[in-house]
Parts: C-alpha cells; structure tokens; sequence
C-alpha cells in the first residue's frame, strides 16, 4: 500500500540542481509525485510510495546535491493522487 508525504526543505536548495536531483532520485526509487521552488526559498516535494522507499527518500533528501546545504526537512502525511505516474518538476 503507498502512502504519500509532504516535504518542506529548507536551507540551500535553490539554484543548486535540487529538483533535479529529486526528480532524478525519485525515479530511481519509483517515487511518484512531484518536486518545485517555493518564492520563500524553501523546496516542497509531493511524493507517494511504500513506506520503506519513502524513509530511503527522505534520506536523499535531507543529503542533497553535492552544492546544495540543507538545514531541515519537515515531514507531513499528505493525500495518496492515484492520477500520478511519474514524477514532474513543477515551477
């Protein structure tokens, strides 16, 4: 069964390849959803997957691309989309 997360990352994560390094890894993984630059700054990933590939993602999240710094990454449940197939860059 897949559940779906949100995830608010912060620190220096824009201009630094993030989303594509979220798509990339995303894709890998088998990760659905999507990834975009907040105007705050911060990034926020939508992704739906089993609850271990998702612990395995939050893990690559939370290292990043190897110019970017993250200081955090808040975690929240978030609605399972059965309309998602792939994983996108948004804005």
């Amino acid at each position: 069964m897949d559940l779906a997360r949100r995830y608010r990352v912060r620190g220096r994560v824009q201009g630094v390849g993030y989303r594509f390094f979220t798509q990339r890894i995303a894709l890998g993984l088998g990760v659905r959803g999507w990834v975009r630059n907040l105007p705050d700054g911060d990034v926020e990933v939508h992704a739906e997957a089993a609850e271990a590939v998702l612990r395995k993602f939050r893990g690559e999240l939370e290292r990043g691309p190897a110019y970017s710094e993250v200081t955090e990454v808040i975690e929240t449940a978030g609605a399972v989309d059965d309309r998602a197939s792939s994983f996108e860059i948004r804005g």
